[in-house]
């Protein structure tokens, strides 16, 4: 597994949207960060229609006709669909291959018919359960999920993504209890070591289907993190450790490119422009078009460097605009527009710092991912880049230097609130050994005592 030990953006300024390194270009000829944004529409199917296959199938295809009606009706040269899994899909690996079959039949009847270029891009969902007497790589679970991606790929997706939650029931408890060392254990270690199981294998599976291995996210963890942080008002857990966490979530994510996924990363995978500055690969971001899920602190800002600019799923209904996936595809591909028109004309750089700065001070969240300061995470990453423990403790302290610079240099206020948990996840992070052999023994031990589902076996610990 080739690990980054360098950048592949020696400059900052080199990243803008629509642009990658490395591109990559779907069956059908979508192409993704080769110099055009393209919308990403997700929608989750209607509570009651998990029901049975037969309606599930149903709904996956009307979810995919009204998308491309939608559209078409607008005009839009491009889109993807992602079809992220309920639970039932991906435990009936039949459903997941049935459910994928009949939403290409759609997208290429009216690629066809009307000349737009589409991609479906599915994700499974991680179904396996992390609690103690259930082995997380041999699980019936586990080969569920391997055999749902097997099933999409044979019936015509053209990129596959998972949200995988390994190390979830440790980075849980650090962040609900503020316990750094806990976060930087569940994310960047435990988390590494099972997102590299898992890529493995699922780029083995893509390779022999010919079908893009796209990316992962730390969204189980570090999104956690944010959520929890919430708003200005919010202190559940401060933004402070949310932005470290964040940092650290980009070592997990690096690790699926690592193994061989190629783009687009996952959408909700806010930590993508580091990953995207370290590695060069086209990312997917959401966010000022995910508040029909959820809010966040840099809903502009996180598309200045994307390649793919999606919603958060919603329920498929009817609002007063239409169906859900028409409203919120036009609300992306309107978006996605914009970029391009930014491009075409040569404003792309001016428009990414339009986005950057509209944001880029109003949470340490937002600080950290303005393009600038992610590559400079990233950089403090790649330093100790052959090394997931090193790396993860790089980057969160880089984290924290942009954050306290920010606030000397008067550009960003912290609570008192805020400050000590930065200074206290500063304070632990400087005194953690530099062996990670050691960190682990000493980590497995204690959060094996103080956290019921985790078992170091999962882990091969």
């Amino acid at each position: 597994m080739k690990r980054y030990t360098k950048m592949e953006y020696e400059n900052p300024d080199e990243m803008t949207f629509g642009f990658s390194k490395h591109p990559v270009k779907t069956k059908n000829g979508l192409e993704i960060g080769a110099g055009y944004v393209n919308p990403i529409i997700k929608v989750a199917p209607k509570e009651g229609t998990e029901n049975s296959k037969d309606t599930m199938v149903s709904e996956c295809r009307n979810i995919a006709i009204s998308a491309c009606q939608r559209a078409v009706n607008i005009g839009l040269p491009s889109f993807i669909l992602e079809q992220e899994h309920i639970a039932q899909q991906t435990a009936n690996p039949d459903w997941a291959g049935e459910c994928t079959q009949a939403q290409v039949e759609v997208l290429e009847k009216f690629q066809d018919e009307y000349g737009i270029k589409t991609a479906l891009k599915a994700t499974p969902a991680d179904i396996r359960d992390e609690a103690k007497g259930e082995n997380y790589r041999t699980s019936s679970q586990y080969q569920q999920v391997m055999e749902s991606i097997e099933q999409c790929c044979e019936n015509g997706a053209s990129i596959i993504c998972i949200e995988t939650t390994g190390g979830k029931s440790v980075s849980d408890y650090g962040i609900s209890r503020g316990d750094p060392r806990a976060i930087l254990f569940g994310i960047g270690v435990l988390g590494s070591i099972d997102m590299e199981f898992m890529w493995t294998e699922i780029v083995k599976i893509c390779s022999k289907h010919n079908v893009i291995p796209g990316g992962d996210t730390n969204c189980s963890q570090s999104n956690t993190a944010m959520f929890l942080a919430g708003g200005l008002l919010d202190k559940d857990c401060s933004h402070t450790l949310a932005a470290i966490a964040r940092a650290i979530g980009a070592c997990n994510s690096l690790v699926a490119v690592e193994c061989g996924a190629k783009g687009p990363l996952k959408d909700c995978g806010y930590e993508n422009p580091i990953v995207k500055s370290i590695s060069g690969v086209p990312i997917a971001t959401e966010g000022k078009n995910a508040v029909c899920a959820h809010s966040d602190l840099m809903g502009n800002l996180i598309a200045g460097i994307t390649d793919c600019w999606s919603n958060e799923s919603v329920y498929h209904r009817e609002e007063m605009g239409g169906t859900t996936p028409e409203v919120w595809l036009q609300a992306t591909g309107y978006e996605a527009a914009l970029m391009n028109t930014a491009i075409e004309t040569g404003n792309d750089k001016i428009l990414r710092d339009l986005y950057t700065l509209a944001d880029k001070y109003r949470d340490p969240q937002a600080l950290i991912l303005a393009y600038d300061n992610a590559h400079r995470i990233g950089r403090a990453i790649v330093e100790y880049g052959d090394d997931p423990y090193q790396r993860s403790i790089a980057g969160a302290l880089e984290a924290g230097t942009i954050i306290r610079e920010a606030v000397e240099d008067k550009k960003m206020q912290l609570t008192r609130f805020e400050q000590d948990s930065l200074d206290g996840a500063m304070k632990i992070y400087e005194k953690l050994p530099d062996d990670s052999g050691k960190f682990i023994k000493q980590s497995s031990k204690r959060y094996g005592r103080k956290v019921e589902d985790f078992d170091p076996k999962n882990y091969e610990l």
